[in-house]
């Protein structure tokens, strides 16, 4: 069932992710001390990394007992292990190298030099294998119940990998599969489909920057998930809109939040 969307409105990119990392933390803290562990899938790019380098210099960060947290991806580039452009490594630089995580709870999506080699198809199937074992009972599927989700939304409507009118955003069966000729290089990827997204009790969507109001008004102005895949992206208890003032500038006022920070 979709959750209509919440927005909060940032003044700047840089105090948008300074609160995004702070509502993370106490989401994190929270979903340890209800059920011992917590579960987030990360976004990559501009938005994405921005959060993670404030969640690193937060120094609330230390409230999060980091050993009893598992990380996953929304999509990762197909490249080799290690590679500049790939989200883990970014994500490795900007907060994973400078926290006690447990190796074992950073679920990496595959690389293109990994057991599958350049069968992205099949790095796809054993990231889905890998979400389906992490899942309980209390999941009711193949997916755990991530307590955050986050998405980063690209000026053409994307989130994760999933692209306008391609294949991907029309699964409804897999929850991981492989990307051929993204409109974005590289063109071969791993993502999350929709139906995975939706697993997540919350769904966290992050725009900043002038090149992403277009995007954020088509989104939320009840486009359909096909033309508008960030249309399609919602959590089970809430989904969350997560914009700077040059992102949300085209809104229209009926959307708009009564109180902003």
């Amino acid at each position: 069932m979709s959750t209509a969307p919440q927005l909060v409105v940032h003044r700047d990119k840089e105090l948008m992710a300074q609160a995004a990392a702070a509502r993370l933390i106490t989401r994190i803290v929270d979903a340890q001390a209800s059920r011992g562990s917590a579960s987030v899938v990360l976004t990559g790019g501009r938005n994405g990394n921005g959060l993670l380098a404030a969640l690193a210099a937060a120094p609330a960060r230390d409230a999060i007992d980091w050993s009893r947290l598992d990380l996953w991806w929304g999509d990762e580039r197909f490249l080799p292990e290690g590679d500049p452009e790939r989200n883990i490594t970014q994500a490795r630089e900007a907060l994973l190298d400078s926290v006690p995580l447990d190796p074992k709870r950073v679920h990496a999506m595959p690389a293109s030099d990994g057991p599958h080699g350049t069968d992205v198809d099949a790095a796809a199937a054993a990231y889905a294998e890998e979400l389906a074992a992490a899942a309980g009972p209390e999941n009711h599927g193949p997916v755990p119940t991530f307590d955050v989700l986050m998405l980063g939304v690209g000026p053409d409507t994307h989130v994760a990998s999933l692209f306008p009118e391609l294949p991907a955003v029309r699964e409804t069966d897999r929850t991981v599969v492989g990307v051929h000729g993204a409109p974005k290089p590289p063109p071969t990827r791993v993502t999350l489909t929709l139906p995975a997204i939706r697993a997540a009790r919350e769904v966290w969507l992050l725009a900043a920057g002038e090149d992403k109001a277009r995007a954020a008004a088509i989104a939320l102005s009840g486009a359909g998930e096909i033309q508008a895949p960030a249309a399609g992206a919602y959590g089970r208890g809430r989904t969350l809109w997560l914009l700077d003032a040059a992102a949300a500038s085209q809104l229209p006022r009926s959307l708009y939040p009564p109180a902003s920070a």
